[in-house]
C-alpha cells in the first residue's frame, strides 16, 4: 500500500479481488450499480479543539493526513462507511443491536440471534445484515427461514477473524440468524460479528459451545 498526493483531487479506482473474479466469469455478473464511501484511514482522535489558532484549525491535522491507495482486498476495506442522514429528523447515529450479548450452547443445540437497527427508521431493510463467525469449527450459522437475502446485489463481507488458523464463515439475513453448536472435544468460544450492510454499524456476540459428553453421545448412538 502506498500514499496518494493529497494536494490535488485524485480518484484511484481499481478492481478488488472479488471484482476480478466476477469479471473473469464473463457471464454478466460483473455489473457495477452502486457505490459507497468510507473513511477508514481517518483518525478522528486528531481533532484538536484546543488548537491555539482557533476553530478553523481544529481539524488541520486531519485535513492534511495522507490518503492511502485503494487496496484490492475487499475484506480489509469499507469498514467505516459514511452515511447520509436528515439533519431535521435525525437525533442520533443508528446503531446495530442484538437481543443477546452472549450465547452458550451444547452440541447440536440451536438458538436464534435477532439483529435490528436503533435510531433510524427502515435502516438495513434492503441489504440486511452480515453475520461473521470467527471460527467455523465452533458452530453453523444460517439465516432464519423467511429472512434470507434474495437480492443479487450483495455487500462485501469484511474479515474479522484474528486467528489465521481458524476459518471464518459468513451469512446474510434480514436480521435473524440461527446458530447451531457443533460437536466438540473441548469447549470453544468464537465471536459472532453482525454488521448492518447499509449503515455500516456492527456489534458482537460471544458464542460458547460446550464440549460433547462422548460417553453420553456413544450410549445415545448405540
Amino acid at each position: 500500500m502506498g500514499y496518494l498526493d493529497n494536494t490535488s483531487v485524485t480518484v484511484d479506482a481499481i478492481l478488488t479481488n472479488k471484482g476480478r473474479e466476477l469479471l473473469a466469469k464473463g457471464d454478466g455478473s460483473f455489473d457495477i450499480t452502486q457505490f459507497a464511501l468510507a473513511d477508514d484511514e481517518i483518525d478522528y482522535d486528531l481533532w484538536n479543539p484546543d488548537h491555539p489558532l482557533g476553530t478553523d484549525f481544529y481539524g488541520i491535522i486531519i485535513e492534511n493526513l495522507p490518503l492511502t491507495e485503494a487496496i484490492p482486498d475487499e475484506t480489509q476495506a469499507m469498514k467505516s462507511r459514511l452515511l447520509t442522514l436528515d439533519n431535521n429528523t435525525t437525533v442520533r447515529i443508528p446503531t446495530v443491536q442484538v437481543d443477546k450479548d452472549t450465547l452458550n450452547l451444547n452440541t447440536g443445540q440451536s438458538a436464534v440471534i435477532q439483529a435490528s437497527t436503533f435510531g433510524l427508521s427502515n435502516a438495513n431493510s434492503t441489504f440486511g445484515y452480515s453475520a461473521i463467525l470467527s471460527d467455523s469449527s465452533v458452530a453453523l450459522i444460517s439465516p432464519v427461514p423467511g429472512q434470507e437475502i434474495t437480492s443479487n446485489i450483495l455487500p462485501t463481507v469484511p474479515s474479522v477473524n484474528p486467528n489465521a488458523e481458524a476459518t471464518s464463515i459468513a451469512s446474510l439475513s434480514q436480521g435473524g440468524f440461527r446458530i447451531v453448536g457443533k460437536q466438540l472435544s473441548k469447549t470453544k468460544t468464537a465471536q459472532l460479528t453482525i454488521i448492518g450492510n447499509e449503515t455500516g454499524g456492527s456489534t458482537s456476540v460471544s458464542i460458547t459451545v460446550k464440549a460433547a459428553n462422548l460417553a453420553t453421545t456413544q450410549r445415545g448412538a448405540s
